[in-house]
């Protein structure tokens, strides 16, 4: 016998607005329907605990996928606790009205196990509307003497109930796909949504489950045969396509190298090894759990954006939510299980939540602590790793100040010499000047003048390291001053000259400059003329700090300030080359001092095409002159 009923909602535009948006993925709607089915399964089994419901021989809960291409129809189907009549109209039909609430305030001071209840079955259930004609139940509940019930709704104000044919406890869902929507009645795409959301979910997940017959083979790969000569056969049962017991439940002690390894490229398709990992495992003030890998920096000049997956009580969330995992660690691979957080969360909620913001300053310090027990233990595998973590810490000091704060003993800068030293240990000079390199190859000439005269500088290569630097100087004004090594030659490379040697090279100095001016034709150019030791050195091009930062700015901003940079060409008085500039020809005069500020410019960055066919051109001018005896 059937009779109708009205569904309880406080508008009549309901239905539409579940259909269209409640949920940004339409997808979702899967996730839903088999994490209700794992929320039934985990009920039965609370009830069992506290001997509330019989228990029964080779039970083994699981939730099953089929499709039926026929009939267009997607079915889900659990064996956990089922619904009576009264349940079905009080859960189903008042939309939003929380089944999994209910039970937890019923059952939570005689039931442990019933916190691993996953949602709501209320809204979850209706994200079938997003894809479905018509949505059908088959429910039978575990309660002895319960009749089976079926309901089926076309997403719009009414439904019927009435008598239904299961005949084990548990329900069915069955979503009569809409013709808009037949995507999902392919296997492929069903199976890779099950796979994106329920890769983990606490209960065995089938998807069109059937036993298969294969043929027994012997060591050497040949077909066993039965006494009438036919081949053996054996059954294959299907395998679930979920994990019921991801790595990051068990404790940290249970768990080789080789399981994180493998748990790694699993999720994250990565088959470069991680350089180590975090274990989250927190049962005190909130419920966390997970594993947070250090992969390798594939990328060396970018800041590479990792994956970090959030689940609740084993059913995915998303990817990368920065309200809950601070932004810089989304540079990490890994996955936090926090079933304390809904499966349906607005970001403006996350942003207010107290208890969030707890969790992501709790993720935040046991990666520092990891850092810090590696770099006080192993120091040399700590800076084994740094060129791959330094990416990472330097982000995260930028992002987050109490982060800085936690890591600013154990920043290494690396050296042009290849040691790594903390911010305390790096050798600065009198005035407190750090000198870097941006690019190893390009500054190669600076870097040969550097190590000459046994001084150093820091290797700071990446994108991120301009950032890196103004904060450093803005937390450390009186200790550190940062210059590019083209930008300063400083005392250390200078011959030392009395007041008397000096004035008497001004008059010729000022010849040289006067020379190199005629001919080079740069307005914008400044010249000087310094006694370097790097005697090979002939001249260097100079840009101040200040003006580089202003040009990096500029590039960041889309704009150019190149009328407010102006360059420095330093003539080296020591060299042989410029000492012999006055008395060449003219015309050689010419051709050498544009020939030495083409070297100088390409240690300081590359030249134009113009530029190349013109320095190339003078160079066979100059070999000509060789092979002719001049």
């Amino acid at each position: 016998m059937k009779r109708e009923g009205q569904i309880s909602v406080n508008s009549k535009n309901m239905f539409p607005i579940i259909k269209k948006w409640l949920y940004s993925d339409k997808d979702i709607f899967l996730r839903e329907i088999v994490s209700n089915g794992c929320d039934a399964i985990k009920k039965l089994e609370s009830l069992r605990g506290i001997s509330e419901a019989p228990e029964e021989e080779n039970f083994r809960p699981q939730v099953i996928v089929n499709i039926d291409s026929e009939k267009k129809q997607l079915i889900v189907s659990d064996n956990g606790i089922g619904m009576t009549e009264d349940e079905v109209e009080r859960y189903i039909t008042q939309i939003a009205f929380s089944g999994a609430e209910e039970f937890l305030e019923k059952y939570k001071e005689k039931s442990e196990e019933s916190a691993g209840i996953i949602g709501h079955f209320g809204l979850g259930f209706y994200s079938a509307f997003m894809v479905s004609n018509t949505v059908e139940i088959e429910t039978l509940s575990y309660k002895e003497g319960a009749k089976p019930v079926h309901w089926v709704s076309q997403g719009e104000e009414t439904y019927e109930i009435g008598d239904g044919t299961r005949s084990e406890h548990g329900t069915t869902i069955i979503m009569n796909i809409s013709d808009e929507e037949t995507e999902f009645l392919q296997e492929s795409r069903i199976r890779e949504i099950l796979h994106k959301y329920c890769q983990f979910m606490p209960y065995e997940v089938y998807l069109n489950p059937h036993d298969e017959e294969r043929t027994v083979y012997d060591d050497q790969g040949k077909p066993e045969l039965n006494e009438d000569g036919t081949e053996k056969k054996r059954i294959v049962k299907p395998l679930p396509i979920n994990d019921t017991q991801p790595l990051w439940l068990k404790a940290p002690k249970d768990c080789t190298d080789e399981d994180y390894k493998a748990f790694y490229q699993k999720v994250f398709m990565d088959f470069n090894e991680p350089l180590f990992w975090i274990h989250l495992n927190v049962d005190y003030p909130f419920n966390l759990k997970g594993i947070l890998y250090f992969p390798k920096q594939v990328n060396k000049l970018e800041v590479v954006p990792g994956q970090v997956k959030l689940f609740s009580n084993q059913v995915f969330v998303a990817d990368n939510i920065k309200e809950i995992i601070p932004e810089f660690l989304l540079l990490l691979k890994g996955v936090i299980d926090c079933p304390d957080m809904p499966l349906n969360v607005s970001r403006s909620f996350l942003q207010n939540d107290g208890e969030v913001q707890k969790i992501a300053q709790h993720i935040t310090k046991k990666v520092s602590d990891k850092l810090h027990q590696i770099f006080k233990n192993e120091r040399e595998t700590y800076e084994k790793y740094w060129n791959d973590i330094s990416v990472f810490i330097k982000f995260g000091c930028v992002k987050d100040e109490k982060f800085y704060d936690r890591m600013k003993d154990i920043i290494l800068l690396k050296t042009i010499d290849g040691e790594y030293k903390t911010l305390e240990e790096y050798p600065k000079t009198e005035d407190n000047k750090i000198y870097y390199v941006t690019d190893e190859n390009l500054q190669a000439q600076y870097i040969s003048m550097f190590k000459e005269n046994g001084l150093t500088a820091a290797v700071l290569t990446h994108v991120i390291d301009p950032h890196f630097i103004s904060l450093l100087e803005y937390k450390n004004p009186e200790q550190m001053k940062f210059l590019r090594i083209d930008s300063d030659l400083g005392d250390a490379l200078k011959v030392a000259q009395s007041e008397e040697a000096k004035k008497a090279e001004e008059e010729q100095n000022k010849g040289l400059i006067d020379c190199f001016k005629k001919y080079l034709k740069q307005d914008k150019l400044q010249y000087q003329v310094e006694s370097l030791k790097a005697q090979n050195t002939p001249a260097v091009i100079l840009l101040s700090e200040y003006a580089r930062r202003i040009q990096d700015m500029s590039r960041i901003l889309g704009e150019s300030f190149a009328d407010q940079t102006q360059m420095t060409l330093v003539l080296n008085s020591e060299n042989p080359i410029i000492k012999s500039i006055p008395n060449l020809k003219e015309e050689d005069q010419q051709l050498v001092c544009e020939h030495i500020y083409d070297l100088a410019m390409m240690a300081h960055k590359p030249l134009s095409a113009e530029q190349m066919s013109q320095f190339i051109a003078r160079n066979v001018k100059l070999l000509n002159l060789v092979t002719e005896g001049k």
